[in-house]
């Protein structure tokens, strides 16, 4: 699917799975322009534009603005920025650094994009969320707080833009285990994925516009039945 003339903003396209979303994008045609907190990383991509942007930072915001610039115009936006630890002792450096990135971080980038839209008329936001949303995890407690905060904001600006007539699409990406230094350690997770096949999934989901995309089927079918779940069963159940 060919797209000459649209314009794509990629921030967390350093590594993984934004850096090959960047890629994909402009091999359809995009012209994209790229962001990260490693700016060094984004040198060999080719993108049209790229910014330093920390996204806990007050000013990433003027990050954003300063690329749109730089490309002339938005028409996707496209976030990959998040970290994510298990906690089981929960330390509380980890937590809060978790809660910094994937709640005020995205809530401060996704809002000035929606912002932007919302004067421009039309737009797409696509967002990489996680799986991890479905269900509290004990493992990770603010990372699957905060990803089900993620899910939830962003329907919540799909309503908002409804309401308002704006046209203004959302894609909420929920992978599962994906290959990249997000997870490197020692522990072994299972089903893991690879950031090519991952990105290829999230490409084709942003160019048919679906709402929410759950990465891949074995994760469909996985979340489907954490949903179905109880309560009381969730909580005795060791990962």
């Amino acid at each position: 699917m060919r797209q000459q003339g649209k314009k794509a903003i990629v921030v967390g396209a350093s590594s993984g799975i934004g850096l090959e979303v960047a890629k994909m994008l402009m091999e359809q045609g995009w012209t994209v322009g790229v962001a990260a907190r490693r700016v060094e990383l984004l040198q060999s991509i080719g993108a049209a534009a790229l910014e330093r942007i920390d996204v806990t930072t007050d000013d990433a915001t003027d990050g954003l603005q300063r690329l749109i610039g730089q490309l002339g115009g938005m028409d996707l936006f496209f976030y990959a920025s998040g970290i994510g630890k298990q906690n089981r002792e929960l330390a509380e450096d980890i937590e809060l650094a978790t809660l910094q990135t994937n709640g005020v971080g995205f809530t401060r980038m996704v809002g000035e994009a929606y912002r932007y839209f919302a004067k421009q008329g039309c737009g797409h936001i696509a967002a990489i969320t996680s799986i991890a949303g479905t269900k509290g995890l004990g493992p990770a407690p603010s990372y699957s707080a905060t990803k089900a905060m993620q899910n939830v904001y962003l329907q919540a600006l799909e309503q908002l833009a409804r309401a308002r007539g704006l046209d203004i699409r959302f894609t909420d990406i929920r992978p599962g285990f994906v290959d990249t230094a997000l997870l490197s350690g020692d522990y072994r997770y299972p089903m893991m994925l690879r950031p090519e096949k991952v990105a290829k999934e999230i490409v084709c989901a942003i160019n048919h516009h679906k709402h929410i995309r759950v990465i891949d089927w074995k994760y469909r079918i996985l979340t489907a039945v954490w949903r179905r779940i109880p309560r009381w069963i969730w909580r005795r159940i060791r990962l």
